[in-house]
């Protein structure tokens, strides 16, 4: 941990030098966390990365698939190896969005003797949060999340409270039960930057999960970054120069997912209705 900490906290000097070494303790502290995960989850290595990608990008993923594929174990285990408070929402039709973002309760100064408003944080207040079958929660509660997502603060009556630094929202959404659920529109599933299909393991690797998760041994995971040194890393990711053709690639493969625009692709025009809005650029 000694070497990568010096990485990551150097004097301001010598900007380039800095960035440069923040780089490379990136790529130190990424392959410690692969290996840290690894030690939990079994195979979903696509899935990581991409959880990982977000994470140091701000972004923010939406998993889709069936119960019982560690999606739960995979975020609480990131959250532990990286020291971030880690909360999960359970989504239910009757969930309102003040469960969620907090309200302001009535309680009794001690100093005054006068009862006062005060505001009680709700799950959103955390690091990383799991919010577990999205679809299943009307359309209401959903936008206060995903307010919350793109703001990085909530709104209760008039007062605003920014959400703990970094944040990061992995939610979840189960394709075999439909009914009685409540779809994400388009608009908002343009707030997430992956949109991750967590498929079943191969024989092999279920093999390995029913040997690892019916015994004895419980892993024991190591830390291998803090908060400010993500945040500090999610900076560098700001940084990195991107060269003027690659910026023009990313905004010509966009519009080509557009069928009423010049130079869409033969697929776009025959097979989508909508492109890709700006976003999606960004995210590339």
């Amino acid at each position: 941990m000694s070497a990568m900490s010096d990485s990551l906290d150097l004097p301001e000097e010598n900007l380039e030098e800095k960035e440069a070494q923040a780089i490379r303790g990136l790529a130190n502290a990424y392959a410690r966390m692969r290996e840290e995960i690894g030690k939990v989850i079994i195979g979903q290595s696509e899935v990581v990365d991409e959880l990982l990608i977000a994470l140091f990008s701000r972004g923010h993923c939406l998993l889709v698939g069936v119960p019982g594929l560690a999606k739960t174990l995979l975020v609480s285990t990131v959250s532990r190896i990286l020291q971030l408070s880690f909360r999960r929402i359970q989504f239910t039709p009757d969930l309102m969005p003040s469960d969620i973002t907090g309200t302001d309760v009535l309680q009794d100064d001690p100093e005054t003797g006068r009862r006062t408003f005060q505001f009680m944080q709700g799950p959103l207040f955390t690091h990383m949060l799991l919010a577990d079958e999205i679809n299943r929660t009307p359309p209401k509660t959903q936008a206060a999340l995903l307010e919350a997502m793109q703001e990085r603060h909530v709104t209760v009556g008039s007062s605003t409270y920014r959400l703990p630094s970094p944040f990061f929202v992995l939610a979840t959404q189960n394709p075999i039960e439909q009914e009685g659920t409540y779809p994400l529109p388009e608009a908002q599933l343009d707030r997430f930057m992956f949109n991750i299909v967590v498929k079943y393991p191969t024989a092999a690797e279920e093999l390995r999960i029913l040997k690892q998760t019916t015994g004895s041994h419980e892993p024991e995971l190591k830390p291998a970054l803090t908060g400010q040194q993500i945040l500090a890393l999610q900076e560098v990711v700001r940084k990195v120069p991107v060269a003027e053709h690659v910026f023009e690639y990313a905004r010509d493969l966009v519009r080509s997912t557009r069928p009423n625009e010049e130079g869409a692709s033969d697929f776009a025009k025959k097979y989508l209705s909508w492109g890709a809005g700006p976003r999606a650029g960004q995210y590339l």
